[in-house]
């Protein structure tokens, strides 16, 4: 007998995710649907613009990767217009972008991921000593030392959270499915996981600070224009680079001593759904590839993330990426129109059908015709996922020097077959394997940047004739957002925006099925999980959350009638 799950909202991510799973008598998932309950309309929005204008209101589409958003945005300008930053402004952007990876991966992995595989009542039983060791066990697998190895402060710990628990004070996490059978960690490494979750909680603001010292703040920053970057006394004092290298050189210790530790420590004791595959879905994976290396213009630089696509696994035989092979199917989403069209022709018309059948007081999706408000993005009519482990898998089938020497070290260390990567254990340390990568990378950049100042090159932005070139243009900002490939595409008519598009990694990954009725990533993995107890369905949540979904990126405000909610004019004038 089948049995019918919901699972709404995925809680622990930006925006409204809905999951619907079907179980067999045996509980495992047999389908599984994933949908978004809100509607972007930032493409709306941006029509009739100054395409100069247009990365402050797009990175409005997310609260989390704000400056990838804004980024992106410009550089699809640019790119339109023609025009190729300098080299400060090259490595700002890096830096910027490279702040957000490092802080984004941290917070996902200890506030939005972690408690799928700790349990933090389980921590109370816990002999705080036992912690301190197993620490010292895990930091050694990692070739480190422990971020913390005293006894103390596993105890100071566990009694903290041991009030909470007797004052009925757990918060967020009083509905959790503490518990439960599919919960693998021992009493001290959940003590280990829960201590280093309230450090990262400090932590995670000396990221932040990085970001908002070339940004001007965070979140939202205000540095990145068409050309260039507009932080100039920043980059000339070098007292705000050697701030910015001494939060990263702090900030990378914590990600070496404790966040991979712990990675070692979860992957180690969840081996056994690592190895049998679980949560590990299409299988097939794309990226744009991301972080220029040198100065050679758009699209033709050597890249730390290259660009391609494997697919069914196949990591001998990767496939070049071209940007022309990107369309958007609406079969399955709440939008008119039929076929699958590339971003330059997108259109963004919604057409709200509702949900379908109802039973017990809950409303079922109608799966069999429209059932999200995310389109499902095909590349070369191909089903793909995106995120950390895409760029992990493309690079090592690319021969990438830098990411192979980190994955392989990695798997070695942690004694794990390179096949564990495709599952949703492998999915979260291809995360951890790029946090440090991108760490220690970083600290060449900020050395390059200092390097470069000290030489006297000043340069941060690039002049260029707008009346002139944007009469009529189109161009695209495809690069690596911190959960996959992200895509803003603009079209320019009379020097305003007259289509602007947005394909995000959640738009990837999040969506429903396409024509064919294929699936997307999150559907895709949830199929053949083993499912411990239906009335606490741990495993889907903990494969869903490896992805890091980030569904406000991929929608926003709706009424489901579509009347317009409001109009506001903002008055720039000063009187005084």
């Amino acid at each position: 007998m089948s049995k019918h799950i919901v699972v709404d909202p995925i809680t622990r991510i930006e925006g409204h995710l809905r999951i619907e799973a079907v179980i067999d008598e045996h509980n495992r998932i047999v389908d599984a649907y994933s949908s978004s309950t809100m509607f972007r309309g930032i493409e709306t929005i941006l029509k009739g613009r100054d395409p100069r204008d247009c990365g402050l209101l797009a990175m409005r589409i997310c609260g989390v990767c704000t400056g990838t958003h804004y980024q992106r945005s410009i550089e699809a300008v640019e790119h339109a217009f023609g025009v190729t930053i300098p080299k400060n402004a090259r490595i700002v952007r890096n830096l910027i972008q490279g702040a957000l990876y490092v802080h984004d991966h941290v917070v996902h992995f200890y506030h939005l991921h972690a408690l799928d595989w700790v349990d933090i009542v389980s921590a109370l039983k816990a002999d705080p000593k036992k912690a301190a060791e197993e620490a010292k066990k895990w930091a050694k697998a990692a070739g480190v030392e422990p971020w913390t190895d005293a006894e103390s402060a596993f105890r100071e710990v566990q009694e903290r959270v041991a009030k909470f628990v007797k004052q009925g004070r757990l918060g967020i996490f009083g509905n959790g499915y503490w518990g439960n059978k599919h919960y693998r960690l021992t009493p001290e490494q959940n003590l280990v996981g829960v201590t280093h979750y309230l450090q990262a909680l400090d932590l995670q603001r000396d990221a932040a600070k990085m970001m908002a010292i070339f940004g001007g703040k965070n979140p939202h920053p205000q540095s990145i224009v068409v050309g260039g970057v507009t932080c100039v006394q920043d980059i000339q004092n070098p007292s705000r680079i050697a701030l910015f290298k001494t939060l990263l050189l702090k900030f990378r210790k914590f990600i070496k001593q404790a966040y991979l530790p712990d990675v070692y420590m979860a992957g180690t004791m969840y081996a056994e759904e690592a190895l049998d595959g679980t949560g590990a879905g299409l299988k097939s994976y794309m990226t744009y590839g991301d972080f220029r290396l040198d100065d050679t213009g758009f699209y033709h630089a050597d890249l730390l993330f290259p660009s391609g696509i494997v697919l069914d696994g196949d990591l001998k035989n990767p496939i070049d990426f071209d940007p022309e092979k990107v369309t958007e199917d609406v079969t399955h989403s709440w939008y008119r129109g039929e076929g699958s069209l590339h971003p330059f022709d997108g259109k963004t018309e919604p057409d709200y059908t509702g949900f379908g059948r109802k039973e017990n007081g809950i409303a079922y999706l109608d799966t069999k015709h429209k059932y999200s408000w995310i389109k499902a993005p095909l590349y070369d009519d191909k089903r793909v996922e995106v995120g950390p482990l895409a760029r992990m898998v493309v690079g090592v089938a690319r021969g990438d020097r830098r990411i192979t020497e980190y994955v392989t070290r990695f798997l070695k260390q942690a004694n794990l077959p390179t096949k564990v990567l495709f599952s949703t254990v492998g999915r979260t340390a291809a995360r951890a394997i790029e946090t440090e990568l991108m760490a220690d990378v970083m600290v060449e950049w900020v050395d390059e940047l200092a390097a470069n100042a000290a030489a006297g090159d000043l340069s941060t932005w690039t002049e260029f004739d707008f009346d002139r070139v944007s009469k009529s243009a189109k161009g695209y900002g495809l690069a690596e957002a911190p959960r996959g490939a992200l895509g803003h595409w603009v079209r320019i008519e009379d020097g305003k925006v007259a289509n602007y598009q947005a394909v995000v990694p959640s738009t990837w990954n999040a969506s429903p099925r396409d024509a064919k009725e294929r699936m997307g990533a999150y559907e895709a993995s949830l199929i053949g999980t083993k499912v411990a107890d239906p009335d606490q369905p741990l495993e889907i949540l903990r494969t869903i959350h490896s992805f890091d979904p980030c569904i406000a990126c991929a929608v926003h405000i709706v009424d489901t009638k579509g009347r317009e909610l409001g109009v506001y004019r903002v008055d720039t004038s000063c009187s005084t």
